[in-house]
């Protein structure tokens, strides 16, 4: 962890302390419990399984639509922890589909669940159909695990939304701020708490991964040079899923505090960072073609192309935040997490419109991109969403 966190601009970790303080009554929790994690091999799924595994669970099953991320997790916990007494077990489902749910009748019965399946790619609202699909797996498979959960008298349910939730300027984002209007409704019937956070450095299929992936592939670099984020380590962000799990009161969401530890980095510096580290000296490039080329003779001497360039596709959000200028905030509980703290509001009339219109448009068996949007602006009536034509598809 200590690589990643030079390479983020950091020296020390975010929840050293907190998790610490509350240590001894998160390892009894969790070790007197039953959990379910969903979307549990993506790398936030990945990192709150170990956090959980490795306090001795009573239960931990752990679901994902990926066989091959499981057959991972799985080789890193035996790698990493060994084994536990508690049922550790892994399963390759779509939380969509009927084999899921037959699982779920099966078995049900647990403590805690943490949703972490989500469509997170600003890039996957391009088409009507990824989108269609984004609405699926982040609000409708939600409100349905929920469901399930209240079913078999889960204590807790958990799930990830966002920091582009927050007064939100993509599809994504506005996707995981409708989830969080099905999640108030919800609310009523079973406690449920939720994390905002920054960037996962290094997660899988982000632009920080796919460094190594070019590395690998012989290619060139290529980054914004004007987009700064947050970021957090992939053990930060099991850390502050697992405390909001087992800590937050209902209706809350936890998010990292700003301070000194954590600051905005742009990716381009990370890219020189990242380049230093292995010893490789960066070239900027003027053009995708000059660092095509360069990539075929300089890598040789030691020497890397990079292409780092303005961002002007759409759906990026010029900064980032936590949380807006309405929401209540506690911050006096932890010292590097902040909460905010939710009533149940919601739009019952709103909701049953977008099941209502969502459901018209897949009997229809055609929808466009414009009705979805158009629907987001009545969920979402100040939502900021800028097209501009351009999408990260048709760049390097």
């Amino acid at each position: 962890m200590g690589n990643i966190l030079s390479l983020i601009g950091r020296t020390d970790p975010l929840f050293t302390s907190d998790v610490e303080r509350n240590e001894t009554e998160l390892s009894e929790i969790v070790s007197e419990s039953k959990f379910l994690v969903l979307g549990g091999a993506g790398s936030i799924g990945q990192a709150v399984s170990k956090e959980i595994f490795k306090r001795n669970p009573k239960k931990l099953h752990v679901v994902d639509i990926s066989e091959n991320n499981l057959a991972e997790l799985v080789r890193d916990i035996r790698s990493s922890f060994g084994y536990i007494e508690g049922d550790f077990k892994t399963l390759a489902l779509d939380i969509g589909s009927a084999e899921y749910d037959a699982f779920n009748k099966y078995d049900g019965q647990y403590d805690y669940v943490l949703n972490l399946s989500a469509l997170k790619h600003v890039r996957s609202e391009k088409d009507p159909f990824t989108l269609m699909r984004m609405i699926d797996v982040n609000v409708f498979n939600t409100e349905k695990t929920i469901q399930q959960s209240i079913d078999s008298g889960v204590k807790k349910y958990f799930c990830v939304s966002t920091d582009k939730a927050a007064n939100p300027v993509n599809m994504m984002g506005a996707s995981k701020r409708i989830m969080e209007m099905f999640l108030m409704r919800k609310s009523q019937e079973v406690a449920i708490s939720t994390a905002r956070f920054a960037n996962v450095a290094f997660s899988d299929g982000s632009l920080l991964h796919s460094f190594n992936q070019r590395i690998q592939k012989h290619q060139p670099i290529v980054a914004p040079n004007d987009v700064k984020r947050y970021f957090v380590t992939p053990q930060e962000s099991g850390e502050l899923c697992l405390m909001s799990c087992i800590f937050g009161e209902n209706r809350d969401i936890f998010f990292p505090k700003l301070s000194e530890a954590l600051h905005l980095i742009s990716f381009a510096d990370i890219a020189m960072k990242y380049l230093k580290q292995r010893n490789l000296e960066p070239y900027l490039c003027q053009s995708e073609d000059e660092a095509r080329e360069l990539v075929k003779t300089l890598p040789a001497k030691g020497i890397w192309p990079c292409l780092f360039t303005t961002s002007d596709t759409t759906g990026e959000k010029d900064f980032e935040e936590f949380f807006t200028g309405d929401e209540i905030l506690e911050l006096s509980r932890f010292e590097n997490l902040g909460v905010i703290k939710n009533e149940p509001n919601f739009n019952q009339e709103l909701l049953d419109i977008f099941e209502q219109k969502i459901g018209q448009m897949k009997e229809n068996g055609l929808w466009s991109k414009e009705q979805i949007v158009e629907l987001f602006f009545t969920m979402i009536p100040d939502f900021g969403h800028k097209e501009t034509g351009k999408y990260l598809d048709s760049k390097m």
